[in-house]
């Protein structure tokens, strides 16, 4: 649902001052910690950021994609740590939920997913499946009235503190790729699901991914999302919205470096003079500004043509390839207008560095987007 104006710059305005007030002050100790603190979680929860995407009836804001896009582009202004403990219940954590879910099944998850008393993850990499999604070996076999699931995901961002899995598992072992794929709803209480421990990240402390294992894991039938063979169609409907999230998040990072990196190259001086009155300090920043206009104008074009129906596989993909290539050039060159200052930990242009790199990866590598926008451009005709 899009927002009116006034609601719109309300709400934008909120997160802005939760940003800038709240959770910048903090970056640093949450990288330190690897942890958000509790209080910090339950105030996202009060402000209704964990239900950003979900339909009013179940406790949502059910926002459009582009009002979504604006406020990621907020949410990006600070460490991606904070809006990844939301973030999965806003994007790829619940959209299946949304887009494919039986009455049933909306009322008895979507309202506390809203609510941020549930936590949501979407389990689709495997050891032998991530940017080759369709090659899934998890299996879920009919018994009766349930499914048994065995198998293992890894890097499921979130999964230490889920409490529902969206599990991408192949319940018809004699079709080959995407066709025997399924979804379902998997409740993290089921005996035989275990997690494994955090990883250790290059990036976003305090953002957590981890493995999650199926052994004899009893799912009922009524649990299944969409109909069986559905599970891939799930996954890329998903991702296109996904995709313009991330897009959007990049474009707040990229805004927020630029901006620290003007401030700073206007009172850090060398020979006798502001750094920003250098053209070669200049020229960075011109580049910077421009791409990160360029990402803006292309995600929030391409959320609108969502919002009126259109598909946009091919445009979602072009924006996520372009903004999470674009924020780490932004950041690249935020670290040589800092030069040693930028490089140490003081005033976190490094830390933005490290935690930026994971945007060319998640929800789909720089190069998988590549092969879908030659795809879909095929497809078109140019």
């Amino acid at each position: 649902m899009a927002l009116d104006a006034d609601t719109r710059e309300q709400l934008i305005d909120t997160v802005r001052r939760f940003v800038a007030e709240r959770l910048r002050p903090i970056e640093a100790e949450v990288a330190e910690t690897d942890r958000v603190p509790d209080d910090v979680l339950a105030e996202m929860r009060s402000l209704g950021l964990f239900g950003l995407t979900i339909p009013e009836e179940y406790g949502g804001l059910d926002l459009s994609m582009e009002d979504e896009c604006l406020v990621g582009i907020e949410l990006g202004r600070t460490s991606p740590a904070f809006r990844s403990a939301f973030g999965t219940n806003v994007g790829i954590g619940s959209q299946g939920l949304v887009m494919f879910g039986t009455p049933e099944q909306k009322r008895k998850w979507l309202p506390g997913i809203a609510s941020g008393e549930i936590v949501t993850s979407f389990a689709l990499t495997e050891p032998e499946a991530g940017s080759d999604s369709a090659a899934v070996q998890t299996r879920a076999i009919r018994d009766g009235d349930a499914y048994v699931l065995n198998g293992s995901k890894r890097y499921i961002t979130n999964a230490n503190r889920a409490g529902l899995f969206t599990v991408m598992a192949r319940t018809n072992p004699d079709i080959k790729g995407a066709g025997g794929v399924s979804a379902f709803l998997v409740p993290r209480d089921l005996p035989g699901l275990s997690i494994g421990k955090p990883e250790k990240k290059m990036g976003q402390q305090g953002a957590h991914i981890c493995d999650v294992i199926f052994d004899n894991v009893r799912v009922p039938a009524e649990n299944r999302l969409g109909a069986e063979g559905e599970g891939f169609k799930v996954a890329m409907q998903v991702l296109d919205r996904g995709r313009l999230h991330i897009s959007s998040v990049c474009i707040g990072v990229a805004e927020r470096l630029i901006a620290d990196s003007v401030a700073y190259a206007a009172e850090r001086k060398q020979f006798g003079q502001p750094i920003a009155s250098f053209q070669l300090i200049q020229g960075m920043i011109a580049d910077s500004k421009t791409e990160a206009m360029a990402a803006r104008a292309l995600t929030l074009e391409s959320a609108r043509k969502r919002d009126a129906g259109q598909n946009v596989t091919l445009e979602a993909a072009a924006a996520k390839y372009y903004a999470s290539e674009m924020v780490g050039r932004v950041a690249d060159r935020a670290v040589q207008i800092f030069g040693g200052a930028g490089y140490v930990a003081d005033h976190g242009i490094e830390r933005l560095y490290r935690d930026v790199r994971i945007f060319r990866i998640y929800e789909g590598t720089s190069q998988i987007q590549q092969v879908v926008i030659a795809r879909e451009t095929l497809k078109r005709g140019g």
